[in-house]
């Protein structure tokens, strides 16, 4: 087999050209990532975020790349925010075929002292966030009649718990659970809705958390004894926003876990 046809089929199976995609929480380590494996895979995306400097350095490492990129600034949460988001698309030519749903936040407080605001606070950024921009894009992919793809980032969290991450264990098993149901109800029209559940991934809102003890437990139970690369969730980011590699994967959970959900004892 030659090189060129290799390319060639590997192109068609994954390439994203002529398509935007949305990652909401792209100023982030893991969404940046994402980001990156999508301009690659010659997808526009659209870096969403409430940091304008990190947004703006994201752009600039992809456009080094000779990918395609811009910074949105958008709490996630806000509808009117993201509708202005689909409005600046449309007005630009463009609809979204992609959409990553990656913005996340997460506190280690003992479950007796979680306050009603840190419990509210951490739902409102893990799971409302999730429902509005599925609400907003889901929208614009059925009025455009799009064959579009939503990635929701759960967590391993989100299927089994994990301890001193209440709030957070919780509201990532309702994104899962969201996700499935939306997979179900859009899969008619073409739109795929799958679930991305990282491992460890050392990040900003899992910094505080991870003490010596907690890393020691961590590497314990998780078979390839070490943290992952951002850029190692790239494999299956592609294979959920492609249109032909993964035409069939809807409903799905992909754990990229090193085999931490496979260790027992």
């Amino acid at each position: 087999m030659s090189e060129t046809f290799s390319s060639r089929y590997l192109q068609d199976l994954f390439g994203l050209s002529g398509k935007t995609a949305v990652v909401i929480g792209g100023t982030g380590v893991l969404g940046g990532a994402i980001a990156d494996a999508l301009a690659q895979a010659g997808a526009h995306v659209v870096i969403v975020g409430r940091n304008a400097e990190n947004g703006a350095s994201r752009v600039k490492m992809i456009e080094e790349l000779e990918g395609s990129a811009e910074f949105f600034a958008a709490d996630s949460t806000s509808r009117t925010d993201l509708e202005s988001l689909v409005a600046h698309l449309k007005n630009n030519g463009r609809v979204a075929d992609i959409l990553v749903n990656g913005a996340g936040i997460n506190a280690a407080t003992p479950f007796l002292d979680i306050s009603d605001e840190e419990w509210d606070n951490i739902f409102r950024v893990n799971l409302l966030s999730v429902k509005v921009a599925c609400q907003v894009f889901g929208q614009s992919m059925l009025d455009e009649k799009v064959a579009g793809s939503i990635i929701n980032i759960t967590s391993m969290s989100a299927i089994t718990p994990l301890s001193r991450v209440f709030t957070y264990s919780a509201s990532k098993a309702a994104v899962l659970n969201l996700t499935q149901n939306l997979a179900r109800e859009w899969a008619e029209q073409g739109i795929r809705v799958n679930a991305l559940s990282p491992g460890f991934f050392p990040a900003e809102q899992n910094r505080k958390v991870l003490t010596p003890e907690r890393v020691e437990s961590i590497m314990k139970h998780t078979p390839a004894n070490r943290f992952g690369d951002p850029d190692e969730l790239a494999g299956a980011v592609l294979l959920m926003a492609a249109g032909k590699a993964g035409s069939f994967l809807t409903g799905s959970n992909i754990a990229i876990d090193g085999g931490f959900s496979c260790m027992t004892i």
